[in-house]
């Protein structure tokens, strides 16, 4: 029930809203992170230079040949590469804030700014023909690269950390045209506290006497003229306007001159949902800036490389898991010398079936007390028409449920992977009475394999409503690429060990 107020009281709602600023500035706060980050790329090059020296001239430290009478050693070269090194970080921008825990886009940077410094290196060399030793960048490459990378890494994890117990944030206000595209986007960043944006207000093209967003403790400060003053009202340093917010380009670029370039931060959305980063890319036309969004392909050699993958990786998990192979059926018999597997109708690529394999994990009967229970899914369930979910399916036997815990039962899919009927990663396979109930856009899942593991497996798995099921599959389907499916398979090995999700 949405709360109506009177001009009075809604100065009343400003007042009530606004808080105490924090008791570190965060612009400071993150100048320390980057210092920090600073000291630790240094220390990685360091380490990696005096490898790189050590193990080429041992103690020694020999003339650099070819530059005639330049008195040049290795010593000062070393340094001067190192200041080379973060001039191109810094170019690069790796210590900018807005890319702080982004993880891939971070490792990139890293990885292009220390190639670019190496290959400058390898070009001004060649050109004034200067004999550097190729066994002392053969180290310090592989070696800066990697501890780069690495340090990185445990910084972003520190980073992440460091958000979630609630530092190094920002404290953001969403400009929107509605309150229910902005209510969701408020979701979405709740559920990713490692992002680091907190969400404190909004400000709707028309308020309509909302105190709080419906069913949200987001407060809603005003309308798009009031959104300067809520922002400094709420200590904000980050600006969201979404895509319905009805602004014009001109009206956008004047709100962007009114903010502190200093310490306040403005992220626009584009009207494109589901969309990854490196689908799209920036074309500016006679300074227009166009937003290019690539078409996704489903043949071609991608898929070879990920058939391969599939192969190789099924083909040696079989054979490295064949105690599991013997053990686990074993266990499964005993209990109600019931069949160890689970064999069920599909449906994969292109809209066809096929039998997917699992360890039984419920009684033989399961299926026929299953119209029994859907009465309880509303209660139980994940409370959608499509999807049928117990946190506590009384089917479920004793060795099901450990096996359910760490998600032994899927481990026969190996066998569909190296079959060609699934994929190691793809959107979950679906039975046909679900496929049933499929609005027209949810079918685009079937152009690609179903997956052992997916965006539904490392998002919330057996939590997930059927919307966000849906929505994850499809931003699979649109935006796979061979590092996407890496990245899922081993944030699928964390999410087991954890247990996440798993009922």
């Amino acid at each position: 029930m949405t709360d109506v107020v009177d001009d009075a009281s809604q100065e009343h709602v400003f007042a009530a809203t606004a808080v105490a600023p924090p008791q570190r500035v965060l612009s400071d706060d993150h100048r320390h992170f980057a210092r920090t980050l600073l000291v630790g790329d240094v220390a990685a090059m360091v380490l990696s230079l005096a490898a790189g020296h050590f193990i080429r001239f041992g103690f020694t430290d020999p003339d650099v040949t070819g530059l005639g009478s330049v008195p040049l050693s290795y010593l000062p070269l070393s340094v001067g590469i190192a200041v080379a090194w973060i001039a191109l970080l810094t170019a690069y921008r790796v210590y900018d804030h807005a890319i702080f825990g982004s993880g891939s886009e971070e490792y990139e940077r890293c990885s292009r700014a220390s190639f670019a410094l190496f290959g400058g290196v390898a070009i001004v060399s060649y050109l004034l023909k200067i004999d550097v030793s190729r066994g002392y960048f053969a180290v310090i490459l592989p070696t800066g690269v990697g501890l780069l990378l690495l340090w990185r890494w445990l910084a972003r994890k520190l980073l992440i950390r460091e958000r979630k117990s609630g530092r190094l944030i920002h404290r953001a206000l969403i400009l929107g045209g509605e309150p229910a595209g902005v209510r969701r986007l408020a979701i979405e960043l709740d559920k990713r506290p490692e992002l680091g944006i907190d969400v404190v207000g909004t400000c709707l093209g028309e308020s309509m006497g909302l105190t709080f967003l419906p069913n949200s403790r987001v407060p809603v400060l005003g309308e798009t003229d009031d959104i300067l003053d809520a922002m400094r009202l709420q200590q904000a340093d980050t600006l969201l306007v979404t895509a319905n917010a009805g602004l014009t380009p001109d009206r956008i670029r004047r709100l962007s001159w009114a903010l502190d370039p200093e310490s306040q931060h403005l992220l626009v959305a584009p009207p494109l949902l589901d969309i990854a980063g490196p689908r799209t890319q920036l074309r500016p036309i006679d300074g227009v800036p166009l937003i290019q969004v690539d078409i996704p392909k489903f043949s071609g050699g991608k898929f070879i490389i990920k058939r391969t993958m599939d192969i190789v990786v099924s083909a040696l998990l079989i054979v490295l898991l064949t105690p599991v192979w013997l053990i686990v059926p074993l266990l499964i018999w005993r209990e109600d010398r019931g069949p160890a597997f689970f064999r069920q109708c599909r449906v994969g690529l292109g809209g066809r079936t096929f039998t997917m394999y699992k360890f039984r994990s419920m009684r033989p009967n399961a299926e026929e007390l299953l119209a029994s229970l859907r009465a309880q899914r509303e209660l139980h369930g994940v409370g959608n028409e499509v999807l049928f979910k117990l946190r506590d399916d009384p089917r479920v036997t004793r060795v099901g449920r450990v096996l359910r815990k760490f998600s032994v039962d899927e481990l026969p899919q190996l066998f569909n992977v190296l079959r060609g009927d699934m994929s190691l990663v793809g959107p979950r396979p679906p039975l046909e009475r679900e496929v049933e109930l499929y609005e027209a856009q949810v079918r685009r899942r079937f152009l690609v394999k179903p997956g052992i593991t997916g965006m539904w497996q490392v998002n919330g798995r057996s939590r997930l409503s059927w919307e966000e099921s849906v929505r994850l599959d499809l931003y699979y389907v649109e935006n796979w690429s061979l590092v996407g499916d890496l990245r899922i398979l081993f944030r699928t090995v964390k999410v087991v060990l954890h247990r996440d999700g798993a009922y």
